[in-house]
């Protein structure tokens, strides 16, 4: 039996139907950005985060890649230390996306670290909702799920995929799903304490400090700098992304945007939780 993925959060994270997908995406006003061989973007609900998404996703499908690797974030019961969706179909609103199986196994054949296990996908949201995204921008392109925890080997997940990638001549893009810091009681977290003061601390100084980080692509840094600080989810998805860069050449970071949910809701100056939110672009010079 083919495997197949339907949406688990369509209709709560984004919308249920291909025209208020669109009319949603088409409410984001963005100036057009560049092309960009990897973008880093907020997996949200889209009414937070899709504002920001919008704006590094667009970046890859102008980029026009044949595959678009999709590195996600673990919220869900996952032993691996990263999981492939190594076959089938996920379908979006949008219609269906075909896994790059080819690729897939170009990966697993190159990294120990990489395990086949589509069921670890099946709540996981940090990678379906970054697709309707993508897909609005570019009609056609394969999709390569992985779930990456955080950890030493994230980086190789990363170089292993950009490899394969190499090695089958792919024109490949690659997505690092990762919100920020998750501040406040909901959360469990109040280092800078209650209220509005410890928002400003979580966007300001927690998120700031992870976003520098990042911005010099070394990506056991960004990992060491989520661990201490409790500033990224998705911090192996972003180690995964900078590394794989890496095997392309000589990485360039832009950060494009930066907000939190509480500046979304127009909050900021009672709220007691919020979530940083950020998109930035990593280009290679020469890797187009």
């Amino acid at each position: 039996m083919a495997l197949t993925r339907h949406p688990a959060v369509a209709g709560r994270f984004y919308p249920d139907t291909a025209d208020e997908c669109a009319r949603m995406i088409g409410s984001w006003t963005a100036s057009p950005t560049a092309p960009c061989l990897a973008a880093v973007a907020p997996h949200a609900g889209w009414y937070y985060s899709g504002a920001t998404a919008i704006l590094s996703l667009s970046g890859v499908a102008s980029y026009n890649p044949e595959t678009v690797v999709v590195f996600g974030a673990v919220h869900v019961p996952d032993m691996n230390r990263a999981s492939v969706y190594h076959a089938g179909t996920w379908h979006t609103p949008l219609g269906p996306l075909a896994v790059d199986a080819e690729l897939a196994a170009a990966l697993l054949r190159e990294s120990p670290d990489a395990t086949a296990d589509p069921a670890a996908h099946a709540r996981e949201h940090s990678v379906e909702v970054e697709l309707p995204i993508l897909q609005h921008a570019l009609p056609s392109f394969h999709i390569l799920p992985v779930m990456v925890r955080p950890g030493e080997w994230a980086p190789r997940v990363g170089a292993a995929a950009a490899r394969a990638a190499l090695s089958l001549r792919r024109r490949v893009a690659f997505v690092a799903s990762t919100d920020l810091t998750h501040y406040g009681p909901s959360f469990g977290f109040e280092p800078a304490g209650h209220g509005v003061a410890g928002v400003r601390w979580a966007r300001d100084v927690n998120d700031r400090r992870f976003l520098d980080t990042l911005g010099k692509l070394d990506p056991q840094a960004v990992l060491a700098d989520a661990a201490l600080h409790r500033s990224a989810c998705g911090a192996g998805a972003v180690a995964a992304t900078i590394a794989a860069c890496q095997e392309f050449g000589r990485p360039a970071y832009r950060e494009l945007r930066h907000t939190c949910s509480a500046e979304v809701e127009g909050d900021l100056a009672r709220a007691l939780n919020s979530v940083g939110y950020a998109a930035a672009a990593i280009d290679v010079p020469g890797a187009a």
